[in-house]
């Protein structure tokens, strides 16, 4: 396994995937889970916009779960060889369920599906089994070319006094910007860093992390229950797979099974940054 970083941020991370102990038994579902949002994108080669009519169809298909017709408007620059042609819009079918807490978006590229009151990974791929099923039987796109699932969690823990030790509740490793302000005595503020982890060439983890205030989700499209702004340990992972050589077919059944293999490690590097307090005294109680 090869352990890689992202852009300009730098990691004293010292836990690996390969140090994370190996699960037994089913996963834990925690009733006051810290997950913000939640979303899976299938990322396809470029098909022709959908007709009115294979819309319809599509909603018709997708109605069970997603019964509410919320189209988005996606912005597109095009650039000419010999000058910026003028952005143009149009607007993509996206299907809410009724409380708007769950979406799915078709493009011309990809199928997202998102939600911000998530229950648990098998109802999420409950929903992205469907939506690729519909998108396939209105209009077959060619292959795939890119997987990805994103959990980003939120963690608030209870005020102790005018700051958090944020290393009660979370791997202490993540805090290492923190450490050293505070062995100067420099006030530290927000802070975030990044890791990547690349499993093999096509399947990869990026990990983002750091102390923030406020809120990391604020979505104009789906509702979320915000809780009160407040300072926040932010654990935001993408796990994803990537077509390097071979563009294998848009599948449903394939689909589902990468998801299988992208979520495993999402949920066993979750369970390894926080700590045995943060789930008895925030993530386990309803």
């Amino acid at each position: 396994m090869r352990l890689f970083t992202e852009s300009d941020s730098s990691c004293c991370f010292g836990c690996t995937l390969g140090m994370i102990k190996e699960m037994t038994g089913s996963r834990e579902i925690y009733p006051n889970a810290s997950v913000a949002l939640v979303a899976v994108e299938a990322r396809h080669t470029l098909a022709p916009p959908l007709t009115p009519d294979q819309e319809g169809r599509l909603k018709e298909l997708v109605a069970s779960e997603f019964p509410l017709h919320q189209p988005v408007q996606m912005l597109t620059i095009n650039l000419g060889l010999n000058q910026q042609q003028p952005p143009t819009t149009a607007n993509q079918p996206r299907f809410t369920n009724r409380s708007r807490t769950v979406a799915a978006t078709f493009t011309q590229q990809a199928v997202v599906i998102e939600t911000t009151e998530h229950e648990h990974f098998e109802r999420l791929v409950d929903l992205v089994a469907l939506s690729i099923a519909a998108r396939q039987e209105v209009s077959p796109v060619d292959g795939m070319e890119r997987l990805g699932l994103r959990y980003l969690d939120e963690i608030r823990v209870p005020p102790d006094g005018d700051e958090i030790d944020w290393s009660q509740w979370v791997e202490k490793s993540l805090l290492g910007p923190i450490e050293v302000a505070d062995k100067v005595g420099f006030p530290a503020g927000q802070h975030q860093g990044s890791v990547g982890y690349q499993f093999d060439p096509n399947r990869a983890l990026t990990l983002r992390y750091g102390v923030r205030s406020g809120h990391a989700v604020q979505s104009a499209a789906l509702v979320r229950k915000m809780p009160p702004p407040s300072p926040f340990f932010l654990l935001d992972i993408d796990s994803f797979w990537i077509a390097t050589g071979v563009i294998p077919e848009f599948n449903r059944d394939r689909i589902i099974s990468f998801c299988h293999e992208l979520h495993d490690p999402v949920n066993d590097l979750f369970e390894a940054l926080i700590t045995e307090r943060l789930r008895n005294e925030v993530l386990r109680h309803a």
